[in-house]
């Protein structure tokens, strides 16, 4: 699984990091940091719900395949 992050749309509520703080590393005003994150292997549920906590939607989950299999839009 991997997370596409949309910077852009990040606002700072930092509720991913809330529910996964090894999965979602935030800069020290709280949004989220710049790149796609990999997500390890037994690390999905994680991962997925803090993804899906994003209140601005900037985080999307992926299979590892190709942006073209998102999961969560």
């Amino acid at each position: 699984m991997r997370i596409i992050v949309q910077k852009a749309e990040c606002q700072g509520h930092a509720r991913c990091a809330a529910q996964a703080p090894d999965i979602f590393k935030l800069d020290d005003e709280g949004y989220i940091l710049p790149g796609d994150i990999e997500v390890a292997e037994g690390e999905e549920l994680p991962a997925s719900r803090g993804a899906r906590s994003c209140p601005e939607r900037a985080l999307k989950l992926t299979r590892r395949r190709s942006e073209s299999d998102v999961i969560h839009p």
